[in-house]
């Protein structure tokens, strides 16, 4: 029987597998500094973004057998190391890929329309200035036509880039390791990502969105925001770090960006109060994957992989 404990939250669905299966699970979390403690008595550990398992942590449980991660990214896992001490690492790539990309499309309406600012505006203001708020909020944009520029053709970033093509956009994709892919949009036509340069994607993109994991360093730098078309709008429902944020206030002041989507910060769960004030920013709080429909994915997927573990 193996004692698996659910640090970060799982859907009950994907719970129900488990102990259908026999499984002990527990879903109470546990403090990252109470985890050295308590881990060693639990064969699996199952993490969101929250919980950190380094080697300091991976040394004091020697029992661990599985590492699952709800979601894509595993830079909260020393992944290597975990695998060098026969732990099995697991994240769930495919469950929650359409829900990211969807959030990156509600920012870019939101952004494109001003949605963000006329929802603030409109409780204090809509029924003594609407006049005013009309005429301020009447020079959105639409996206049938623009250029999409994607940061990372993974499984998100191809998500992504089937529903810009729905839309009637242009997509210039950015990833070395992978070239002009072919896919097909909602099981129908096929389509063809053109990858270019980053130069080239920045200088030619209305609206720009990063789908790829943190580098540990930013991706996107100041000397990436003066290459932009003036009045670009930039995404970022990836990983807090990969977009230099100076440079982004920056740019935002500058009115070199026209407005930014965020839903990741590099100081969460602390984010800067200037990104949160910033009149022409579109916020979410690091809710990518957070659909129902993506959570029950994620559970089901982490299930049915521990459960094939369990087989062999």
């Amino acid at each position: 029987m193996l004692k698996i404990l659910v640090n970060d939250g799982m859907h009950s669905t994907g719970q129900k597998m488990l102990e259908d299966a026999n499984c002990k699970v527990n879903t109470n979390k546990v403090a990252q500094n109470e985890l050295p403690k308590e881990l060693p008595n639990y064969d699996v550990i199952i993490v969101r973004s929250a919980t950190k398992v380094r080697k300091d942590l991976i040394d004091k449980c020697p029992n661990l057998k599985i590492i699952a991660r709800g979601g894509v990214g595993l830079d909260n896992i020393d992944v290597d190391y975990a695998k060098s001490k026969g732990i099995k690492v697991m994240n769930t790539p495919a469950a929650s890929s359409l829900a990211v990309a969807e959030l990156a499309f509600g920012h870019m309406f939101g952004l494109a329309r001003s949605l963000y600012k006329a929802n603030r505006e409109m409780p204090s203001n809509g029924s003594t200035d609407f006049k005013a708020l009309k005429k301020s909020y009447s020079k959105g944009v639409q996206l049938r036509g623009k250029t999409l520029g994607i940061i990372g053709l993974g499984r998100i970033g191809r998500e992504t880039a089937r529903i810009g093509f729905a839309l009637g956009m242009k997509i210039l994709g950015v990833d070395p390791f992978h070239k002009n892919l072919e896919m097909k949009v909602n099981d129908g036509y096929d389509v063809s990502i053109t990858t270019v340069d980053m130069e080239t994607m920045l200088q030619n993109s209305d609206f720009i969105t990063l789908h790829i994991p943190n580098a540990g360093k930013p991706v996107l730098t100041k000397k990436h925001f003066d290459m932009m078309k003036n009045g670009a709008f930039l995404i970022n429902a990836s990983r807090g770090g990969t977009v230099d944020e100076d440079a982004m206030m920056e740019a935002l002041n500058s009115g070199k960006l026209a407005g930014a989507g965020v839903d990741v910060f590099e100081n969460e769960p602390n984010p800067r109060t200037d990104i949160l004030s910033h009149p022409n920013v579109s916020l979410s709080p690091h809710i990518g994957a957070s659909t129902q429909e993506a959570q029950a994915n994620i559970g089901v997927e982490l299930a049915d992989q521990i459960l094939a573990f369990m087989k062999h």
